[in-house]
């Protein structure tokens, strides 16, 4: 079998070293991959939106499977290119894509179908979205409609900054067309929790659940970005809260797609809240999670190919889904300045010291090879360090001692998300949320350069 993936990031890289452990696949093609992705697939220097270009690639080389790992040319349509030309391709289709291409558009979907969800409004005016705003509670949340590279939620605690933010999205056009409409919602409050779900359009089969940092730095603080570390499995989801979660929102949200005539086929990534009204929909996403998928593909037994395959078929439900009784952290090693201005073209050394290391991963995100063959920084997030223990206290132990064997200039810096630890109380008058998830407490700790902070949120 030929596999062709298209994307070039950590999660592509992921994708493509679990594609490459199935008995089925000869080979695999990344388009336009990165250095590290060139160990396991053949690169083709092909963007993942030059959809001409892809599909007659994989007519000439007559691909049986294309996986499609990121979110602008799934929202674009490159899926129904592809299936035009008989390519079996896993990713829904444009008109189920818009699940994460417009937030107005998933909103209203959950409030029509009474998914979970927090309180929003949506306005494609700035004038009537300040209107609003000067009468609202906060702190508030702010979200540009359309796909902004998971940076385009902005979180205010006043008119004032909600002003700003208004501007910045709609106005200054930051998120460029994604801010043509924006959606107001209700700030929550909680533990978030992220669970990436296989579907086939009518069945839906959940992964391992996995939890990230996304702030750029230390205590909440700093803009959005992609995703600067994340871990597997969360403590926090329980499996009370899992079966919630599949009678109230996974199952109902496969549903409300199909009786609404968008099927979906592909993965659903469930962003969650766990608040002290039960479990909410933050987000959807229409593909693997990046950094999520680093830390939740290592820990899958069953064979992705296949998985793959019966989501295309319709017939998930008879395929059995496993995962390692184990734990997974990623470490994110960003380039300094990320996720604003930062400089590319810086070398790195060390790759080597993973080889025959089971359990030890080294994804590449923004790397490529310069004219001398060196692999080079050529992104925000440069590389994924994830490391396998039997529990989160040794996988994080694994993960840190791994970092060490990439040693990276002083102009690089590695913002960690390092622990969360969870304490139960025993109180019967707990809220939801201390019933569901217990008194949970926290520890972040922030690498950056070499210093390391600590704090510790009650």
């Amino acid at each position: 079998m030929k596999v062709m993936i298209v994307g070039g990031g950590g999660r592509e890289h992921a994708i493509a070293m679990s594609v490459a452990k199935s008995e089925k696949v000869e080979k695999i093609y990344c388009l336009p991959g990165n250095a590290g992705i060139e160990a396991v697939a053949q690169c083709v220097p092909i963007g993942p939106m030059e959809f001409e270009k892809i599909r007659d690639f994989a007519k000439e080389q007559k691909i049986d499977l294309a996986v499609i790992g990121m979110d602008d040319p799934l929202v674009g349509g490159l899926t129904d290119i592809l299936e035009a030309e008989g390519i079996r391709t896993f990713g829904p289709r444009k008109n189920a894509a818009i699940l994460e291409g417009s937030k107005a558009f998933s909103k209203d979907l959950m409030k029509k179908y009474q998914i979970p969800t927090a309180a929003y409004e949506n306005f494609d005016n700035a004038d009537d979205a300040l209107c609003y705003l000067e009468r609202a509670s906060y702190p508030i949340v702010l979200k540009a409609d359309g796909l902004a590279l998971g940076k385009g939620v902005l979180i205010c605690k006043s008119f004032e900054e909600a002003k700003a933010g208004v501007k910045e999205i709609m106005l200054d056009k930051k998120f460029g067309a994604s801010g043509n409409t924006m959606v107001v919602e209700e700030f929550m409050t909680g533990r978030e929790v992220s669970v990436l779900s296989f579907v086939d359009g009518k069945t839906v089969k959940t992964m391992t659940s996995a939890q990230d940092h996304k702030r750029a730095k230390d205590g909440d603080e700093g803009p959005n970005t992609g995703g600067m570390g994340t871990f597997s499995p969360s403590p926090f989801y329980t499996e009370e809260i899992a079966r919630y979660c599949e009678e109230h929102i996974f199952q109902p949200t496969v549903d409300a797609m199909r009786t609404e005539g968008r099927e979906f086929k592909g993965i659903i990534f469930f962003g969650l809240m766990l608040t002290e009204d039960g479990p909410k929909v933050l987000e959807y996403n229409a593909r693997f999670g990046d950094p999520e998928a680093q830390v939740v593909l290592p820990r899958m037994k069953t064979d992705i190919v296949d998985v793959m395959e019966a989501c295309i078929d319709g017939t998930l439900d008879q395929v059995n889904l496993e995962f390692e009784d184990n734990a997974a952290v990623c470490v994110v090693l960003a380039s300094d300045g990320y996720p604003l201005a930062y400089e590319k073209g810086i070398p790195i050394e060390g790759f080597e010291k993973f080889e025959g290391k089971d359990g030890y991963y080294c994804f590449h995100a923004g790397t490529k090879k310069n004219e001398q063959g060196q692999i080079v920084t050529n992104g925000g997030r440069v590389l994924g360090i994830t490391a396998k223990g039997a529990d989160l206290k040794e996988a994080r132990k694994n993960a840190y001692a791994a970092t060490e064997w990439i040693p990276l200039l002083i102009s690089i810096c590695a913002t960690i998300l390092e622990r969360r630890s969870m304490r139960r109380k025993k109180d019967e008058k707990r809220t939801f949320i201390e019933k569901w998830a217990g008194q949970m407490q926290e520890k972040w700790d922030v690498r950056l350069g070499l210093l390391i902070v600590t704090r510790i949120a009650k």
